[in-house]
């Protein structure tokens, strides 16, 4: 009974720990309370009394079958199941050995050496059993020790990648608006170059007008000389027709008209010297419409290298510079639009003009300023070439002068634009623009234009 009772209070201790009944299943904690308390109180009388009453061993042993019963039945109770197995042999024994006691003692006495080695055996496997359940709960904790572990490293991984999904939607959201106000200022970066680029052909406009305004004058003063000789002879004509025909000189007639004659043709080659200027100023201020036309390169270089000549003349009546001139007969006329390889021709003729007006502020002595413009026909293209003789293009920065907005000029003088847009005209034209350079001794803008269409 002893034992019984000892099997039962460390079974309810037991599986009050094992299956962690005051936490997770308060109402078998209870019952095993109950039980455990039985159990101590049948222990207690039986030691005081020290003789074993019959009722005591049949509470103990229903204490016992109990636990058989709702290790057996209790789905909840399922996880110490495996105790059954431990306690059970001892159990059945003990019970079949009060029963054959309580039902024949004679055959009892005669079994009661086999039955003593049965519980012998049934307390061996109870220990062992008990010892492998004990490594096998021991070795389920580690393992759900373990998965507790991952689980709760899942939870973190789970975390972190809830976290890292908000930093990238936040990421994202920042990037997006970036990308707007990108997308924003590249809209407004565009509008603004396009008025720099109206900036530059205006300014490059105003400095033709000046250049057109001096060049005008010539033809006119011309028109307005030979006007007024016309005029002069038309009335000294007029005098002579009045005489007498006996006294009129029919051969100053003839001369006086011969003149008149030859006034008129040369009234009509400068007024149309002074057309030709007008058309191309206005060819040049017009709205691009891109079509090309048969142009004759020759005569284009020519008119565009005295335009800006007399344009810088006309802002700084102190410039002075040599204008030289070296154009191939040979060369034919070229499908491009006059209006833009015209505006090339302006910004690098500007520029030599200009690179020669500073090297004369710093060399006033000894140095004649001189810009040429030549052309050259070979292989079916066409180079022109603009140089001069001023302090050329510092090393450092000859790779970045093909660049928007990078200028050499003060402030307020250059948008940096004239090389880069006249790259892109040549681009466009499928041509190239080419810079030599010998720093301190001049600059060389070489544009190679194809012949073909």
């Amino acid at each position: 009974m002893i034992v019984d009772l000892a099997i039962a209070i460390g079974i309810t201790r037991y599986l009050r720990k094992t299956l962690h009944t005051a936490e997770k299943m308060p109402k078998w904690d209870k019952v095993f309370n109950y039980i455990f308390y039985a159990a101590i109180g049948l222990l207690v009388v039986d030691m005081v009394v020290k003789q074993t009453d019959p009722v005591m061993i049949w509470l103990a042993h229903a204490l016992l079958l109990y636990f058989i019963y709702i290790l057996y039945k209790e789905p909840e109770l399922a996880g110490a199941k495996q105790t059954l197995f431990a306690i059970a042999p001892y159990i059945i024994l003990s019970l079949f050995s009060d029963i054959a006691k309580l039902i024949n003692a004679d055959k009892f006495s005669a079994w009661k050496s086999f039955i003593e080695i049965a519980s012998v055996f049934s307390v061996i496997w109870m220990v062992t059993m008990w010892i492998i359940i004990s490594r096998q709960n021991k070795a389920l904790q580690r393992e759900q020790v373990k998965a507790q572990q991952e689980e709760e490293k899942r939870k973190h991984v789970v975390s972190l990648k809830d976290q890292l999904e908000i930093q990238v939607a936040e990421r994202t959201a920042e990037l997006t608006k970036q990308k707007e106000e990108l997308e924003h200022a590249l809209t407004e970066l565009k509008a603004t170059q396009a008025q720099l680029i109206q900036a530059e052909k205006m300014a490059s406009l105003g400095e033709l007008t000046a250049g057109i305004a001096h060049e005008i004058q010539n033809p006119l003063n011309f028109v307005n000389n030979f006007s007024e000789v016309s005029n002069e002879l038309i009335d000294e004509l007029n005098a002579e027709r009045l005489k007498p025909k006996a006294e009129r000189n029919e051969e100053l007639e003839n001369e006086i008209l011969e003149d008149i004659k030859q006034n008129l043709e040369k009234i009509a080659h400068h007024g149309k010297r002074a057309d030709g200027i007008v058309k191309g100023m206005l060819q040049h201020s017009r709205k691009n419409t891109g079509q090309k036309e048969m142009t004759d390169i020759n005569a284009l270089a020519d008119e565009y290298l005295r335009l800006s000549y007399h344009g810088l003349r006309a802002k700084d009546k102190t410039f002075n510079a040599a204008m030289k001139t070296e154009f191939d007969a040979a060369a034919p006329k070229i499908n491009v639009v006059p209006q833009d390889i015209g505006r090339v021709l302006l910004n690098l003729i500007n520029n030599a003009f200009y690179a020669v007006s500073e090297k004369k502020k710093q060399q006033p002595e000894g140095y004649e300023p001189a810009v040429k413009v030549s052309t050259k026909y070979f292989a079916n293209w066409i180079w022109i070439t603009v140089s001069d003789n001023g302090g050329g293009i510092p090393q450092e920065i000859i790779d970045k002068i093909f660049q928007p907005f990078f200028t050499t000029k003060p402030t307020g003088q250059g948008t940096g634009l004239g090389l880069s847009l006249s790259y892109d005209i040549i681009k466009a034209h499928g041509g190239e623009l080419k810079v030599k350079n010998k720093e301190s001794e001049g600059a060389a803008f070489i544009i190679q234009l194809p012949v073909a269409p």
